[in-house]
């Protein structure tokens, strides 16, 4: 009996439990929430349509157009020319950078006239007998011969006879010979092409040279080349002969150029074609990394924004009624940090600054620097 009551007493509990809990969770009441209107404030600009110039930029490093790497055709110990053979040193047209001792080929040489002498002197008596209508010209070329000299140009033949005669006595072969090595002696002396000055030097006076040996760089300073890559669907619209801005990446010097020639072949990875730019003036220096702003074609009807400002590349925020607007664009051109659209009319209140949290029907309110300007 006594757990039949204990049991029991349990159940009533339960039940008064249950029956209160149900009282307090219907009695609770749930607060409305407050919507709360935040209209953020935007800049804005007023859209004006114009004519928009589109231009490529791109940069690039200088290279002379002019430059040759100096290397030896001969062997031989570096002379003293003069002037020192060392980086910065600048030369004029025409004169020696290079001079290599020649004195065992010049002797060389001089043997070779030598025996050319005695050849032609051997043929003097034949001359006069079989050919006389020429002998008064060797004759006259004998007289004058030196060794000393560069070879003159041998008599010319007045007969095949006379020909095939001059021929068997080996006279023709040691003339070509010696011509070959006079151009070789002159190897032994390098000149400058043209006005510059030298960029790397590997050897100095006194240093023996082999044949293959490269012993420097010379460039011309007046005249530089700027390689730019761009767009292969541009290449059409640039022409040789096109004025080029140029300015350094400071910005605080700039020079004019002018596309002097284009690559016929687009490159495969990247889609782009090498354009070259040539420019003249003062401060320039090889390897100089300038930035180029080509001028491509003009956009009618178009405006220029701030790239933060696009929504997917497709959409620029107006203001319409005092709320965010979203419109869809034709983007024309692309640059760095800003791009060319076209699809906005006259008038329209364009969002000038990126707005956070921003969606189409936001509430805003326009900036008006009137408005702070009175409150200060």
């Amino acid at each position: 009996m006594r757990k039949i009551i204990i049991v029991a007493a349990g159940v009533v509990v339960l039940g008064i439990s249950f029956l209160v809990s149900n009282y307090l969770k219907n009695s609770k009441k749930i607060p409305k929430q407050k919507v709360t209107r935040v209209e953020k404030t935007v800049f804005v600009k007023e859209v004006k349509n114009e004519e928009v110039a589109i231009s490529i930029s791109a940069n690039g490093n200088l290279v002379a157009k002019n430059k040759v790497d100096i290397y030896s055709e001969v062997q031989g110990v570096l002379l003293a020319t003069g002037k020192d053979f060392r980086v910065g040193v600048s030369y004029k047209k025409g004169q020696t950078l290079l001079r290599i001792n020649n004195q065992e080929f010049y002797a060389s040489i001089q043997s070779q006239r030598s025996s050319l002498q005695n050849l032609i002197a051997s043929i003097m008596p034949d001359l006069r007998l079989d050919y006389p209508d020429s002998f008064d010209s060797w004759s006259a070329y004998l007289k004058n011969f030196d060794i000393n000299k560069t070879v003159q140009p041998l008599p010319s033949p007045k007969s095949d006879k006379e020909k095939y005669f001059i021929t068997g006595r080996n006279i023709y072969t040691t003339y070509y010979t010696i011509k070959n090595l006079e151009t070789r002696l002159g190897k032994y002396n390098i000149k400058t092409p043209f006005n510059g000055i030298l960029t790397e030097a590997l050897v100095t006076n006194g240093t023996l040279v082999r044949s293959g040996q490269k012993m420097g760089e010379f460039i011309d300073t007046s005249v530089f080349e700027l390689a730019l890559s761009v767009n292969g669907g541009l290449v059409d619209i640039l022409e040789v002969g096109k004025t080029v801005e140029l300015h350094n990446l400071e910005k605080t010097k700039a020079w004019s150029g002018k596309v002097s020639r284009i690559n016929g072949k687009i490159d495969q990875t990247s889609q782009t074609v090498q354009v070259f730019i040539e420019v003249r003036g003062k401060d320039l220096r090889e390897g100089m990394y300038l930035e180029a702003n080509v001028p491509v074609k003009a956009e009618k009807e178009a405006i220029e924004v701030n790239r933060k400002l696009l929504v997917e590349n497709k959409s620029l925020y107006i203001v319409n009624n005092n709320a965010l607007d979203l419109i869809e664009i034709d983007p024309v051109h692309f640059n760095e940090s800003t791009v060319v659209v076209k699809g906005l009319r006259n008038g329209m209140q364009l969002v000038n600054k990126p707005v956070a949290g921003a969606y189409a029907g936001m509430p805003v309110k326009i900036f008006s620097e009137a408005q702070n300007t009175t409150k200060k």
